[in-house]
């Protein structure tokens, strides 16, 4: 088998040695190729954030709850609140109604569970009390909420074709597809010019196998009747920045990013559908909540120092980041239902497991990931209490925590000496965020061409400092348009929020965002000294199996959040008739959920 891949080389290298012979045309060639590229990423980002930008899905209608005047009000998530409140889902101004009464949650197929939230003059089902854990109620029961009765109606069928009509549709996504397709063609090709000659099958046949990959994935959510791949598209453009900058530093490892990347896709499908049951979410809530803290905790047993963070642990000759796995069990613990909410309107417990995650953090010393996970704890802590005196009490605790962390451990602020003074240190501290603002510089809007600066020769060139790689490689135009993929997803997220289903994918989709912003945010800031040099990764771009891993998984929580009409396979439709394979497994799942 050997000896027919080294025929494959020898013949490739040979072809390869045609056009690098005559050196004009080959001058001309890769120039062409790198105007090329930037104007394809161009097209296929401006198509992509536009369409992430625009999409706005509409509520989603799951029921009426008729009031005494006759009017209709409807219910549009599965988990909705009722007062006399501008903040509730369902507004009665009637002064015997509390300003926020009850909440009306969507349990199973025709069947609502009603809680009381606390009112003065109670709530009741069909004239029983509602009790402490709360009431089942059907289509065509009268809930009395004080003196107001109410009733329950179902939504006609009529009403639910004309909603689907109405969904906002995704944009088509073969065009993109397309565009994607090609520019992952033409980096192969830049590659297949400039590489070294034992990996000249490897790196360009890894491009070609991640856009197969591609292909495969997108037709086959196309034939279970799914439509919405714009989320999917800006993380496979990602993940191919990512491939090609591992191809650059070291073209050894990229069968292991692309393995990353396939496994990423796998684990997002994967959680996708796990979070299609609520009910299935909650059980395992705490079981999460034990893995964030138990990988942490791995990092401190048998964690090894790299960059001056001990959260490397290796595992049958493989290194992974236990960290970056468990920003995904943290969200996900976090995040929760509305049921939760009101049962528990403390943060006590969330507040616990982040203190443990932060201290593990601590004595890791990886403070970078420690400010991402505090600044995903604002947000999911604003989310579910939208309590200002709580986080402000807990952000002076957590500035107090780290002055008392620097007395007692003073080289710490040693590590940040160099910020805003890296010129001044340009042979010391200043080393790193120097050479990658010159490698930046160099690379001017299209850049020196895939594979051909000189940044890749620094230590983390490929994962901290990837921002200059970019920059110089391929051009400041695609950096910064990696960065507004991020922003992008981080606007879609807010706008899916408005028509969540629950309060759980509304706080794990911005949390999730949130993470993906700052952190994004921490490392192209830090590489060119506006902020301090934190060792943190891009997500998708750096060279890194864990992160890689880590960021596909992220978006799970962004695609469950997405309720447009058979845009998201992480969500199941409004009275589905999907007659697909993967369609029916989906229905099938559910169904049997639905009667356990």
């Amino acid at each position: 088998m050997s000896q027919y891949i080294d025929l494959i080389r020898t013949v490739l290298v040979k072809v390869r040695d045609i056009p690098m012979n005559h050196a004009t045309f080959y001058a001309y060639f890769t120039l062409a190729l790198r105007i090329l590229l930037p104007l394809l990423a161009l097209l296929l980002l401006i198509r992509m954030i536009y369409g992430l930008v625009k999409a706005s899905p509409k509520p989603e209608l799951w029921g009426y709850l008729s009031l005494p005047n006759g009017v209709c009000e409807p219910l549009t998530h599965w988990e909705n609140i009722i007062g006399r409140s501008d903040t509730c889902d369902i507004l009665l101004n009637y002064p015997v109604v509390s300003r926020q009464h009850a909440a009306i949650l969507h349990s199973e197929e025709d069947h609502w569970m009603v809680h009381d939230l606390g009112s003065k003059s109670g709530t009741f089902v069909n004239g029983a009390a509602v009790e402490s854990g709360g009431s089942s109620a059907t289509y065509g029961d009268v809930i009395r909420l004080g003196g107001v009765d109410t009733v329950l109606l179902p939504v006609p069928d009529h009403e639910v074709e004309e909603q689907k009509k109405q969904s906002v549709k995704p944009v088509s996504p073969w065009l993109s597809l397309l565009l994607l397709s090609l520019f992952q063609g033409f980096t192969a090709l830049q590659f297949f010019t400039s590489v070294e000659k034992e990996y000249i099958i490897l790196v360009p046949g890894a491009f070609v196998c991640l856009s197969l990959v591609m292909w495969v994935y997108s037709l086959s959510l196309r034939m279970a009747g799914r439509t919405g791949f714009e989320v999917e598209t800006v993380a496979f453009f990602l993940s191919t920045l990512s491939l090609a900058i591992t191809a650059s530093s070291a073209p050894s490892a990229v069968f292991k990013q692309w393995c990353s990347i396939v496994l990423g896709i796998f684990a997002f499908l994967i959680l996708g559908l796990f979070l299609r049951d609520i009910r299935r979410v909650q059980k395992i809530r705490w079981l999460m909540a034990a893995g964030a803290i138990g990988l942490l905790s791995l990092s401190l047993v048998a964690g090894t120092v790299k960059y001056g963070a001990a959260n490397w642990v290796s595992i049958a000759g493989f290194s992974i980041q236990p960290s970056e796995l468990a920003k995904i069990c943290y969200i996900f613990a976090g995040s929760a239902t509305l049921e939760r909410l009101f049962h528990r309107r403390n943060l006590g417990l969330f507040m616990v497991l982040t203190g443990l995650c932060l201290g593990c953090l601590a004595l890791m010393s990886d403070f970078g990931t420690a400010a991402i996970f505090f600044a995903t704890f604002l947000v999911i802590a604003y989310l579910r209490s939208g309590d200002y005196t709580t986080l402000a009490l807990v952000c002076g605790g957590c500035v107090f925590a780290g002055l008392v962390l620097v007395s007692v451990k003073p080289y710490i602020l040693r590590r940040f000496a160099a910020w805003g003074h890296v010129w001044e240190q340009a042979s010391d501290g200043g080393y790193q965020q120097t050479r990658t603002m010159s490698a930046a510089a160099s690379g001017g809007l299209i850049g020196v061409g895939p594979g051909e600066g000189w940044l890749h020769n620094l230590g983390a060139a490929d994962t901290d400092l990837v921002f200059g790689m970019l920059c110089e490689e391929w051009g400041l135009l695609i950096a910064l348009l990696a960065v507004a993929c991020i922003v992008a997803l981080a606007i879609f997220a807010v706008r899916c929020c408005h028509a969540s289903r629950s309060s759980f994918y509304a706080i794990s989709a911005c949390a999730a965002t949130s993470l993906l912003v700052v952190q994004t945010m921490l490392n192209v800031l830090g590489s060119v000294d506006i902020l301090p040099l934190t060792g943190v990764t891009f997500p998708f771009v750096s060279n890194g199996g864990s992160s890689m891993l880590a960021s596909w998984g992220l978006m799970a929580f962004v695609k469950a959040a997405d309720t447009r009409t058979n845009a998201s396979f992480a969500n199941i439709t409004q009275k589905s008739h999907e007659t697909t394979w993967l369609g029916n497994l989906m229905t099938q799942e559910a169904e049997e959920h639905e009667k356990n």
